[in-house]
């Protein structure tokens, strides 16, 4: 059961550093690229992922489109130190528990997929059951919702989720109007060192990286790379 797990390992605070820090995330596939990497084990690419210095594990627990599984959540919570987030559509309380007792410190919320009484409860919940939360947004109307329910952990997506393109001038122009004292993180389409210096430039904290570093020969090597990039201050 959820109440019975162990205190949840500090996630905002293991994204605020020098340098901008890796989300690691462990994906099969996605609706946009297909396969990623059908075979991969989950507590094993973890442990590659913290090698090369991710500060923390996104675990893609959605079947059907990701081929992700509470199991590969369990998995990974139980191999690696660092905070572990359950990446899925969760739109109900009863996620929240169950990512929990999965061993998750995190979970995503996306609030484009949520009403507003649904965010601020489901941000009241995780709060109540010591799971912290990364709030996932496209824009600025849907950060003001954020900021207006409670969020402190932010994350700007660069992907259009009904498109599936991605525009990679969304994270760095939104993120510098994220609050100082929230964690902004970029998300989606970052490949290469290159690919971070723009969210770094805008104050991004940290980086949610998962097919190109699920699909590289040597994943330490390919976070390693990622998270090498000096982190600039915002001051909004």
């Amino acid at each position: 059961m959820a109440r019975d797990q162990a205190p949840a390992r500090p996630f905002a605070s293991a994204l605020r550093a020098a340098t901008v820090q890796v989300i690691a995330e462990v994906k099969r596939a996605s609706p946009s690229k297909g396969s990623i990497a059908a075979g991969l084990n989950a507590a094993d690419q973890a442990a590659r992922y913290v090698v090369g210095g991710a500060a923390a594990i996104s675990v893609l627990t959605e079947p059907t489109r990701f081929g992700g599984s509470l199991e590969d959540l369990a998995a990974a919570s139980a191999r690696v130190a660092v905070p572990v987030i359950r990446k899925d559509f969760i739109v109900a309380p009863v996620q929240l528990w169950e990512a929990r007792a999965a061993g998750a410190s995190a979970a995503l919320l996306i609030v484009r997929a949520l009403s507003h009484e649904q965010l601020r409860r489901l941000i009241d919940d995780a709060r109540e059951i010591g799971l912290a939360l990364l709030v996932e947004i496209r824009d600025e109307g849907e950060l003001e919702r954020a900021i207006g329910a409670g969020a402190t952990v932010i994350g700007v997506n660069n992907r259009n989720l009904e498109t599936l393109i991605i525009d990679p001038a969304t994270a760095p122009r939104v993120i510098r109007s994220i609050p100082a004292e929230c964690i902004a993180v970029a998300e989606s389409g970052m490949q290469q060192v290159a690919d971070v210096y723009p969210a770094a430039e805008a104050g991004a904290d940290a980086i949610l990286v998962g097919s190109a570093i699920s699909a590289a020969a040597n994943p330490a090597e390919a976070v390693a790379a990622l998270a090498s990039v000096t982190r600039r201050e915002r001051r909004v």
